[in-house]
């Protein structure tokens, strides 16, 4: 079976995973750099196990869920399970995904 590129957008967090076929490799993950202007977040009750619905107001795109997680490996190991009010994340710049990610 041939392996090629995922026709997934820049901003998936399966853009950098291959394809066997029809079938998803395992995920090669995308990295988030960590910088000292990071914003430190208490999550709220309005968010709580939604980090679609935080990416959509921080960055104007609910598929970035997956940046949080990225950001914050210790914290969030689940990264819809950990989404909990009072749970404290990094939320990195827009400026950092749009580098990171070749937008």
């Amino acid at each position: 079976m041939a392996v090629k590129k995922t026709n997934y957008r820049k901003t998936s967090a399966y853009f950098n995973t291959n394809l066997y076929g029809k079938f998803l490799d395992v995920l090669t993950p995308r990295t988030i750099t960590a910088q000292g202007d990071d914003t430190k977040m208490t999550i709220t009750a309005a968010y709580e196990y939604r980090p679609d619905l935080l990416a959509y107001d921080l960055y104007g795109d609910a598929a970035l869920w997956w940046v949080f997680a990225m950001r914050n490996p210790n914290v969030l190991k689940n990264p819809i399970g950990d989404f909990f009010a009072g749970q404290i994340i990094l939320l990195p710049k827009i400026d950092t995904i749009k580098s990171d990610l070749g937008l």
